[in-house]
């Protein structure tokens, strides 16, 4: 005999379980306690308050004779009584970008870890930056276990979930930020900037962005957020409006930044090219490529974070939440384009990673060392 099994929904199954788990504590507790269990109160309301029990029995045998319990057609089976909680196809599409997030991350950080060369100010950063997209993708990982395995009606479950995601996202942009700096100061100071910007610089500075992400964080957990007053919630519960839209303005604030650190890149970076190029194509490739590079990181990162960012300004909890996921899942992938721009294309890690999965480094894999025209 060949059984044939239908794949269903994850959840199905488990949800199927404590129904019928349930089910059997009713039947066992109708049988064997009599009528008064079935009027003594429950946590749980299997049950609606219109069900009723009727007991059919003849009422001239009231000695000897069994009672004959019969179930009345009002009372619908304990199977449907406990609903199947849906899972949206938003939360699976956060919760594969958050996997995806997670593992890129991981490999930059592995990288980073084990290779003893790549220990300058400028991996330092990068590694930082991995460091918060990787709690960023957990934080969305764990944001979806809160949500349908976990009673995410408790407050610290839903306090922590909103602190993790707002500390990761916020010392990730923060990080970009340090690493446009970084890129700056590498070319404003070309010749200072190898004895200025020393490690220790760089750790301190990567503290200090955690410390204010952290903080940024727990604010929700210190009693800024929206549990007790649902009018004032955002977009993102428990976070409140107003919280919201500092966020926001503070990353725009932070945008604009990074348009005027490039822009003052491009510009200099001309300037040095004109200075040290001999050919004149030289100039035109390296340049090009150079700009081509920065507008794609500005537009990645605008993408990305700008749509989220108006719409926190504008919109409130009374909102659709299908907004709130259009807006949301294109910031998530910010951090999945990070390692790409930041990591994969800097010619140290990828001879690292060749390193590490052939032992071998390919012959067109560039490993001049970093210019200052280089952007």
């Amino acid at each position: 005999m060949v059984l044939t099994v239908r794949r269903l929904d994850p959840f199905f199954w488990f949800w199927h379980l404590i129904a019928m788990i349930l089910s059997l504590a009713a039947v066992t507790a109708m049988s064997s306690g009599g009528g008064s269990s079935l009027n003594s109160s429950s946590p749980f309301d299997l049950f609606d308050s219109s069900t009723s029990w009727s007991l059919a029995e003849d009422p001239s045998n009231s000695s000897s004779e069994p009672v004959v319990r019969t179930l009345t057609p009002e009372l619908q089976p304990a199977t449907t009584a406990v609903a199947v909680q849906e899972v949206s196809p938003w939360d699976i599409a956060l919760c594969v970008t958050g996997t995806l997030i997670s593992c890129e991350n991981a490999l930059v950080i592995a990288v980073l870890f084990y290779t003893p060369t790549l220990r300058a100010p400028m991996f330092i950063l990068i590694g930082s930056l991995a460091v918060a997209d990787l709690l960023a993708g957990l934080g969305l990982i764990l944001n979806f276990v809160f949500t349908y395995l976990v009673d995410n009606s408790l407050e610290y479950v839903t306090l922590l979930s909103v602190a993790l995601l707002i500390s990761a996202f916020s010392a990730s942009v923060l990080n970009i930020l340090a690493i446009t700096v970084d890129r700056y100061l590498s070319l404003y100071n070309a010749l200072t900037y190898h004895t200025e910007r020393t490690v220790t610089f760089t750790y301190v500075m990567v503290v200090l962005i955690w410390v204010l992400s952290l903080t940024l964080g727990l604010l929700p957990a210190f009693g800024w957020n929206c549990l007790k007053d649902e009018s004032t919630c955002s977009i993102c519960r428990p976070v409140t409006k107003n919280n919201a839209v500092a966020l926001a303005v503070t990353f725009l604030l932070v945008f604009a930044l990074m348009m005027q650190l490039y822009l003052q890149i491009c510009k200099i970076a001309f300037r040095h090219a004109q200075q040290i190029a001999v050919q004149h194509q030289f100039v035109a490739i390296s340049t090009t490529k150079g700009v081509s590079t920065l507008s794609a990181i500005l537009c990645a990162f605008g993408a990305c974070w700008l749509p989220f960012a108006m719409y926190s300004i504008v919109a409130n909890s009374s909102y659709p939440v299908i907004y709130t996921y259009a807006t949301v899942l294109p910031a998530t992938c910010c951090s999945v384009i990070n390692p790409i721009i930041y990591a994969f294309r800097n010619p140290d890690i990828q001879k690292s990673l060749w390193m590490a999965c052939c032992g071998c480094v390919p012959s067109n894999l560039s490993l001049r060392p970093r210019t200052s025209s280089d952007v």
